[in-house]
């Protein structure tokens, strides 16, 4: 996915130590550093607080874009709303769950669990949805409105 240069520029540029952002994530150091070097690929709910507390877009960091921020923008992420707009982005490009799930490659019951807002979809699946079609992962998760297309 190639997120581990844009981390660590991120942290570095605003003087965090890996021990200091692994508190803020809950988690140890030695796992944090194993995040981003990509030994170990980190988890979307710690990639989100990570944006979060640096106040920097998840198409960012994900390299989907080059813009650091978006003017509205909302902290953490909503299930409900996530899955409402993963499902919406289906149906606009006519995919059915079985065509979508194959293309990102996970079962049709997955895809439906996370359309329905019951679970928060894989960074795999977010990274593979967002550069395949081009749609902003930001908007997917329903951090912002705007893009929902990238350029």
């Amino acid at each position: 996915m190639n997120y581990k240069e844009r981390m660590n520029e991120i942290r570095t540029i605003n003087d965090v130590s890996q021990k200091e952002l692994a508190k803020v994530l809950n988690i140890s150091a030695y796992t944090y550093s194993h995040y981003e070097t990509e030994d170990t690929i980190i988890p979307l709910k710690h990639l989100i607080t990570f944006c979060d507390y640096f106040n920097i877009s998840l198409d960012y960091i994900l390299n989907l874009s080059n813009q650091k921020k978006y003017a509205k923008f909302d902290k953490g992420y909503n299930l409900n709303l996530s899955g409402t707009r993963l499902k919406e982005f289906r149906k606009e490009k006519k995919l059915t769950q079985n065509v979508l799930a194959k293309k990102i490659n996970i079962a049709r019951s997955m895809l439906s669990e996370y359309e329905k807002g019951n679970y928060l979809v894989s960074i795999h699946c977010l990274y593979t949805i967002c550069k395949k079609y081009n749609i902003s992962a930001d908007y997917l998760l329903g951090k912002t409105n705007e893009p929902k297309y990238l350029k």
